[in-house]
């Protein structure tokens, strides 16, 4: 694949600045938005394949900049905050981020996760080449196309994150496997589940308002209270 294109939406200078020298000695492309609405703008006009968002900016703040994106757009989004509370996190979550970095951060903290949602959106990207065969999982009316990375319900394709995926694919594969909080978080994540459960529900839940007629009686991604999450091996209708 070609460089990586990032965007830095950042209204500190000099922290915007710091990023951006050390991305680009990563060997990324950067763009720098000094809001969201500039933030906007950029990704109008250039292809974007992961975006560092800061929540609070003048004009428009990063929460709002990123619910608007998420309409058109799937690329890794990467909060930053000052704040450390995990409801900031959650509502960045909810409103389509894929990770949080609190200020202060170590800039080689920040670059590894950047790393990582790289190496998994390229994967997901590239992944529509065609192949020989598909490898494709079915739960009652859910489908999950491996090789096509395509999600579908009762016939009508759902559009999901690159994260998002990720766990389906893992649960439909073990269906009625019961995993963790904790050992979901390290098999897509592949870092330290420490602190992650927040992190993991809220695409639990993003998931399960795409896929589920009705996400509070789940058909599919059930709860196993007290030990984790599964897929059923056979929805009842």
């Amino acid at each position: 694949m070609e460089k990586y294109h990032v965007l830095v939406v950042e209204d500190d200078t000099e922290i915007a600045n710091a990023i951006k020298i050390y991305l680009e000695n990563q060997g990324y492309d950067v763009y720098v938005g000094n809001d969201g609405l500039e933030g906007l703008e950029i990704i109008e006009k250039e292809t974007i394949h992961l975006a560092i968002v800061d929540i609070m900016m003048p004009r428009m703040d990063g929460l709002t900049m990123v619910s608007k994106l998420r309409e058109r757009y799937d690329f890794p989004v990467i909060f930053l905050s000052a704040k450390s509370e995990d409801i900031d996190k959650i509502m960045g979550l909810n409103l389509g981020g894929d990770d949080y970095v609190t200020k202060p951060f170590v800039p080689m903290e920040l670059m590894a996760r950047v790393r990582s949602h790289l190496r998994r959106y390229g994967r997901y990207l590239d992944a529509t080449a065609p192949k020989e065969s598909d490898h494709v999982y079915i739960c009652g009316g859910l489908e999950l196309n491996v090789d096509t990375k395509t999600v579908s319900v009762d016939g009508k394709n759902v559009k999901v994150t690159p994260i998002e995926f990720k766990i389906l694919e893992l649960l439909m594969k073990n269906a009625g496997k019961v995993f963790s909080i904790d050992e979901i978080y390290e098999q897509i994540w592949n870092e330290d589940a420490y602190g992650s459960g927040s992190v993991v529900a809220v695409h639990i839940r993003h998931l399960r308002e795409k896929i589920e007629i009705n996400p509070s009686e789940p058909r599919y991604l059930k709860v196993v209270w007290g030990l984790g999450y599964k897929m059923e091996k056979e929805a009842k209708e």
